[in-house]
């Protein structure tokens, strides 16, 4: 039973977390059970929202990354 962890800065999903997780969960899920030939109820999904303020990449914070895209 595969299990997917997905961690989102959760300023990306705030305008609407739950239809995008909803949308998120669906395609992953599909995708992971056409590939490995598996029911889709045997794809389990969670989801770890993180502030932006305590995620980095490349030792800088994404709250920054982001306001400076």
């Amino acid at each position: 039973m595969p299990f997917v962890n997905i961690r989102i800065v959760k300023q990306v999903i705030e305008k609407d977390p739950d239809g995008i997780k909803a949308k998120v969960q669906a395609d992953v899920t599909a995708s992971l059970a056409e590939a490995a030939g598996i029911p889709a109820e045997n794809v389990w999904v969670t989801f770890d929202e993180i502030d932006e303020t305590d995620w980095f990449a490349g030792g800088t914070r994404v709250k920054e990354l982001r306001a400076n895209s």
